[in-house]
């Protein structure tokens, strides 16, 4: 299985000369986590493109537009709506995630004994 990255519209992923763009790690990394979860079957793609499709569209039927167009945000909003709608996830523990992630200080999104090394080059 391979997910079909080559798509048109509020579904298609940005690029430049072909090749995805990511403005930050987490992207790569929300991005990775569909594809991957797709591959292991634990949703179609075409569900994952209906779940992106409608964060898009809801993005856009807002009046307020406080937020900027953010692909990879309404990536992850879908990655999140497809995984509770199958249930592979539950609300509370992608609640109770979600605010322990929001928690860490910035430049430790990577979690585990990675974090050691976050402030060396």
């Amino acid at each position: 299985m391979s997910a079909s990255l080559d798509i048109e519209g509020p579904a298609a992923p940005p690029r430049s000369n072909g090749e995805l763009v990511f403005s930050e790690p987490w992207e790569s990394r929300a991005f990775g986590m569909a594809v991957t979860l797709y591959d292991a079957g634990v949703f179609t793609w075409p569900e994952f493109q209906a779940a992106l499709i409608a964060r898009a569209a809801a993005w856009e039927a807002s009046a307020e537009r406080d937020e900027p167009y953010d692909y990879y945000g309404l990536w992850l909003a879908a990655l999140e709506d497809v995984l509770m709608s199958v249930r592979a996830v539950s609300t509370d523990e992608l609640i109770t995630r979600a605010r322990s992630l929001a928690q860490r200080p910035p430049g430790h999104d990577h979690g585990g004994q990675s974090d050691q090394h976050a402030h060396t080059h």
